[in-house]
């Protein structure tokens, strides 16, 4: 027999009912606040950094375990380096006729430009390369250059931010922050992420590209200098003792620990808390890996460490191999520094620009690439190379050799585990302005990474403003010509 429920509401309760479920769960709400303060549903920013960043399993079986991101600041110019376009030679000199709007800042769009450099097939898959690559071109049946990337803006702080995070507003988790959070780290004396910028300067929009965004702050990317300390403040106070050290830590410890039990949630103090610890493992390590003093002269004729030309990114690729050896998971190293000729921003004369910045790095590639094979990192390791955008076929004016920003299509490549090496994936139009066979967006390009590194893009979210936050945010499909 049914029950009679005299003034029904419209959720099938009569209104005593419904005003005693209201009130016992607006009360709710005070408990879920004292619930918070207690640290109950902030487990994943409490419970420290070491928990953070312990080691996860993949999503899936993949060979790639470390990734190292060659970032080109500037934007090398694709028609230069590895999108050769014959038929620009037929119509080099000619004015611009086509639809696509070039030119930034007013800047005058010019006239159709050739490239300077010779290009040559190389190895067994016949991969055509610059002479701007000598010695990396030795490797051109390990890399697999995708020459249809396209992005969503022209400017390079926003271009840079695009590439680093997935999006061109400050405050989103880096690519190196997003594989720390999914996959930990692999060593307790290092960081998990290493990033080195150019003695010239960084990016233009500075450490949003290696930040942890609404992340916990211990999975962004800690900044080593390639001389010198890798960090300010890392040796230990002078006549300061290891007994009196170990203890001014563990008395600093406890009153932060103290201190965040008032402050649940707080990822910024979590992770100040174990950059204690970690600086002090990290005093003989950190210091040991950027030690370049001891190599042999055959490592650093290899590296070029004794030519003023390439020192720099030299250093910087050897003490990546040996980062690498340490188990750092993801490590990001700058070519080009400030803005405009000092970065690959070939504005003014980008033949002069381009000899100088692939002079400087061309080495260094090579034999970080030759040495990862050596040791075997190479089948555990994933290189990636590019910048933020390319650069037009056009030059800006008559006589004055250089290119523009293009975000229609531009090349990059990748190479290492789980990559199938010697070919050429997509390209752009005839003369190299967009992207027109199997288009990479910016958001492709992430999702493959995260696919080599064993992790699914779709699934490796993170819960922030109500939502399930990716790196890829909405869109990515994984280039799957890209894997071996």
């Amino acid at each position: 027999m049914n029950r009679y429920i005299p003034n029904p509401t419209p959720c099938g309760r009569t209104r005593r009912e419904f005003l005693w479920q209201v009130g016992g769960g607006f009360a709710g709400l005070a408990l879920i606040d004292l619930l918070t303060r207690d640290g109950a549903f902030a487990a994943e920013t409490t419970k420290g950094a070491p928990g953070l960043l312990a080691a996860k399993p993949p999503h899936f079986q993949a060979k790639a375990k470390h990734a190292v991101f060659l970032f080109m600041n500037g934007a090398p110019s694709h028609i230069d380096t590895f999108d050769y376009k014959p038929e620009l030679s037929k119509f080099d000199g000619q004015p611009y006729q086509g639809n696509l709007t070039v030119g930034s800042n007013g800047r005058p769009v010019g006239h159709l430009m050739q490239t300077p450099f010779e290009f040559k097939k190389h190895g067994q898959s016949g991969l055509e390369i610059s002479s701007l690559f000598p010695r990396t071109a030795k490797f051109a049946d390990d890399l697999c250059v995708i020459r249809s990337m396209h992005t969503d803006t022209a400017a390079h702080a926003s271009g840079c931010l695009q590439m680093n995070t997935g999006s061109v507003i400050i405050g989103k988790p880096s690519i190196g922050a997003w594989l720390s959070y999914g996959l930990g780290t692999m060593n307790e004396s290092l960081p998990s992420f290493v990033v080195m910028t150019d003695p010239r300067g960084g990016p233009i929009s500075g450490p949003s590209n290696w930040t942890a965004g609404y992340m916990p702050a211990a999975y962004q990317g800690t900044l080593f200098r390639s001389t010198g300390a890798p960090l300010l403040d890392l040796a230990t106070p002078a006549g300061a003792s290891e007994r009196t050290q170990r203890h001014s830590l563990d008395l600093l410890e406890r009153l932060n620990r103290e201190h965040l039990e008032t402050r649940p949630g707080d990822s910024e103090l979590v992770a100040r808390i174990h950059s204690y610890e970690l600086a002090y493992r990290m005093q003989t390590t950190a210091a040991e890996v950027v030690d370049l003093g001891k190599e042999d002269v055959k490592t650093r004729e290899m590296y070029g460490l004794d030519d003023k030309r390439t020192s720099d990114f030299g250093s910087k690729c050897l003490i990546t191999r040996r980062l690498l050896e340490k188990g750092v998971r993801f490590v990001q190293l700058y070519s080009g520094g400030g803005h405009i000729e000092d970065t690959w921003d070939g504005h003014t004369d980008c033949i002069t620009n381009h000899k100088t910045h692939a002079g400087e790095t061309d080495q260094p590639i090579a034999a970080l690439m030759a040495d990862l094979k050596r040791t075997g990192l190479w089948d555990e390791t994933l290189l990636i190379w590019g910048g933020e955008f390319g650069r037009t076929p056009t030059s800006e004016g008559v006589g004055k050799p250089g290119r523009d920003h293009n975000w229609y299509g531009f090349s990059m490549w990748l190479a290492g585990a789980g990559v199938k090496g010697g070919q050429a994936i997509g390209s752009t139009d005839e003369l190299g302005f967009k992207a027109v066979e199997e288009p990479c967006h910016v958001s492709d390009l992430h999702a493959t990474i995260l696919h080599l590194m064993g992790l699914d893009h779709t699934r490796l979210t993170y819960f922030y403003q109500g939502l399930n936050q990716r790196l890829t945010g909405v869109r990515g499909n994984v280039v799957k010509k890209v894997l071996a």
